[in-house]
């Protein structure tokens, strides 16, 4: 257990700590510690025990004998919920606990409400509200409705629920992955007020420039087992990569495919637009291409995505692939043609979650399976859920297991396997990687360098430039709804951040 070099007596120490599950190992001696004013970031790929050990630290789970928790050097005894919350320890999980339906002074004092004799004492819940509201510097009502307010505020919400308990050690699960950009820098802000005060942050996320942002010092799991902890000056995208997932940052993009100039013209966009956001895009698509849609969030990437595929109307334009004009009106169309398209929302637009593995996999093709008047081929569609988990190595308990129980990248690769067994010739990925660990970014990015080799042609859309430099063969920079311009990699002129942002931000064009 690394601890900090200026003297400061930990606020938390965690010690020693394993859980074990029915024989199966989640966690083995892991030591974690916290010093007050501190964001200690906790990193790790998913299943390598980040959310276990922040469960037993909160009460839901109880570590096996023999290690020990301790707040400001005293050994603490958390045997529930209550009393780690009685500990002062706080968690916000990326899927929020609200009730919508209840005011913000009714949510931050939900099943700790405070009395007037056998009566709520609304008013005395508000001021108290409207002190730790005024304390985080959030502008809304103790009176407000959660139900109106947005992701980011409900977000705030949560931290405000957290404050009014006394927490002194608050634990944040992802909390800026549904955030807009304005309320991801608020939510920074937040941090650093807290910071300030001397609560004690652990913040976990798979997002590094999060981690450079915010962290003070960074530990990483893996595989249940502590790797290391890094102070700030000792971070690097090399070392937490390697440190994650047991090898270089060198074989974490993999660009094997080598596109060649020659390569036929797959699909072609033509002049399309909706009249509204999207204004006269028109681009080309090689076979065996990985052509990335860049640009600030705003900008129209997905909406030209989702006018490609048929999911919202288009006012005028054209698709053709390999030279043949197709008339796409929604996505079934779209689907015919040879293009399928990955939804930035797959837990809310994408996947089936109450349904199987294999029940996801197969229900865009479950038709070609039907025989005896319509009975399903349940032996061909179980061979084919065998196959697709084991190429995309899907890791989960078996075939039937409920894909909402899966990891982040487990389910992006579930949806992915429904998609490839259209046998699509165009690939549209908006966000592949949104929400999912490191290990399986590296494991997505095979994939799309395979399916390039076979010659199907990915459009991509990415927010993360690193992410876009990485696997990008060519770039279109999206600018209020048009393309503002065009970035192709060469040996001697790579694809740069610059140069994306000098469009994206419509700067002095640059010479790409």
């Amino acid at each position: 257990m690394n601890e900090p070099t200026d003297g400061a007596a930990p606020l938390l120490e965690m010690r020693h700590i394993s859980k074990t599950f029915s024989g199966m190992v989640a966690l083995k001696d892991v030591s974690l510690s916290v010093c007050r004013g501190e964001v200690h970031a906790l990193m790790g790929e998913n299943g390598a025990g980040k959310s276990t050990l922040m469960k037993i630290l909160s009460g839901a789970y109880r570590a096996d004998p023999g290690g020990s928790i301790l707040i400001d050097g005293a050994l603490v005894s958390i045997d529930g919920p209550e009393a780690g919350r009685a500990s002062g320890i706080a968690v916000i999980y990326q899927e929020l606990s609200l009730a919508p339906n209840l005011t913000v002074a009714e949510n931050i004092f939900l099943g700790r409400e405070q009395r007037r004799g056998v009566f709520t004492d609304k008013g005395a819940q508000e001021a108290a509200c409207r002190d730790v509201l005024s304390r985080l510097g959030l502008a809304f009502s103790p009176s407000t409705v959660v139900s109106r307010l947005s992701l980011g505020e409900r977000q705030l919400v949560e931290i405000a629920r957290a404050l009014a308990s006394d927490a002194r050690i608050l634990v944040m699960d992802e909390p800026t992955t549904s955030l807009s950009t304005l309320e991801t820098e608020r939510l920074y802000e937040i941090i650093a007020s807290l910071k300030a005060d001397g609560i004690g942050v652990i913040y976990i996320s798979h997002r590094m420039e999060e981690i450079y942002t915010l962290s003070d010092r960074v530990s990483v799991l893996r595989d249940g087992q502590y790797v290391g902890t890094l102070t700030r000056d000792e971070i690097t995208a090399e070392r937490l990569v390697a440190m994650m997932v047991g090898r270089d940052v060198s074989s974490f993009y993999k660009k094997d495919h080598r596109p060649t100039a020659d390569r036929r013209t797959l699909m072609s966009v033509r002049e399309i637009g909706d009249g509204r956001r999207i204004h006269g895009c028109s681009f080309d698509l090689k076979a065996g291409e990985v052509l990335c849609l860049a640009g600030l969030v705003g900008s129209g990437r997905t909406e030209l995505a989702r006018l490609i595929y048929g999911a919202d109307p288009k006012s005028h334009g054209t698709v053709a692939i390999d030279g043949q004009p197709v008339d796409i009106r929604r996505a079934r169309d779209a689907i015919a043609s040879g293009i399928v398209y990955l939804t930035e929302d797959r837990r809310r637009l994408g996947l089936f979650l109450d349904m199987s593995i294999s029940d996801n996999i197969n229900i865009n093709v479950a038709a070609a399976d039907a025989r005896y008047g319509g009975f399903s081929n349940v032996t061909q569609a179980r061979e084919r859920a065998g196959r697709a988990m084991t190429s995309l190595a899907v890791r989960a308990t078996g075939m039937v297991a409920k894909t909402g129980a899966l990891s982040g990248g487990n389910q992006q690769k579930v949806l992915l396997a429904r998609l490839l067994e259209t046998k699509p010739r165009v690939l549209i990925l908006d966000e592949p990687t949104r929400g999912v660990d490191v290990g399986a970014k590296s494991e997505i990015y095979r994939l799309i360098d395979d399916l390039a080799a076979n010659g199907i042609g990915v459009l991509m859309i990415s927010s993360e430039l690193p992410e876009v430099i990485g696997v990008a063969d060519r770039v279109l920079v999206m600018r209020d709804g048009r393309i503002a311009g065009e970035i192709t990699a060469t040996p001697e002129r790579p694809i740069t951040q610059e140069a994306i942002m000098a469009y994206s931000t419509g700067a002095a064009a640059v010479d790409a």
